[in-house]
């Protein structure tokens, strides 16, 4: 049976999953989930995962949730090169250290813009100004632990090659940037490094993935982004209360 990966490519880690399949040529079929249409509520969608979360992969009988389970599942299953998910110990239990702090400090950060700039308004619900500043100011903390402590001295993140960290990093970072946040302003070691993913990853394939939430500024000062179900109201007023 063919791998079934179930994305919104307005959430970075789906975005993330998309990259590295279609990077690495692994054969899938795109299913669409849309947030604001109340996808994940479908009965349908509810009976493949019952979190009612994306991405989900689906490989036959086979289903899985989590964006670096996913990652690691096909970096193995598909026998990538090894440089993604590297077989060497040391090497290996470093990509697990990034996604354990980026799970912490990146994830739950670097999405918050979207929220405050675009999804809240749509549903008439105003982000204190004191929420958005402390949010600004802890994706500037993370920064710069991400430079100090994962990027380093290494070309990329804990490493000289491309892991499976670099992609889930540069995509939840490129969220912000999409909404009008230069993070890499005054960080060149930073903006290199995002540079060098990019260039292996291919600009292309990252543009042509980026291209709902590169549009999306866009469309919310045009009033043109889909008004969300009701269904979607509940998940997305307790997302936003979740904003520290």
């Amino acid at each position: 049976m063919v791998l079934e990966l179930y994305l919104d490519l307005l959430s970075q880690p789906c975005r993330a999953v998309y990259i590295f399949a279609m990077k690495n040529r692994i054969p899938f079929e795109l299913r669409t989930v849309e947030l604001l249409k109340g996808h994940l509520l479908s009965r349908e969608f509810s009976q493949i995962n019952i979190l009612q979360k994306v991405p989900t992969l689906k490989d036959g009988d086979f289903i899985l949730t989590e964006s670096a389970a996913i990652l690691i599942y096909l970096s193995l299953q598909y026998q990538t090169a090894d440089h993604w998910y590297p077989s060497e110990l040391r090497a290996r239990v470093r990509v697990h250290e990034y996604l354990g702090w980026h799970a912490d400090c990146i994830r739950g950060t670097f999405g918050v813009p979207l929220w405050t700039q675009v999804l809240a308004p749509l549903i008439g619900i105003h982000v204190t100004e004191e929420k958005v500043e402390r949010n600004k100011a802890a994706m500037a903390r993370a920064l710069q632990q991400l430079e100090d402590k994962f990027l380093g001295y290494w070309d990329f993140l804990n490493s000289q090659q491309v892991t499976l960290a670099d992609i889930m990093a540069l995509e939840e970072l490129m969220q912000p940037v999409a909404l009008g946040w230069d993070l890499f302003e005054g960080r060149p070691k930073l903006a290199a490094w995002r540079e060098r993913v990019e260039a292996f990853l291919g600009t292309d394939l990252c543009q042509e993935t980026r291209g709902r939430i590169l549009n999306i500024l866009e469309q919310a000062a045009n009033k043109t982004v889909p008004q969300p179900v009701p269904e979607v109201y509940p998940y997305m007023l307790f997302r936003i209360s979740r904003i520290p």
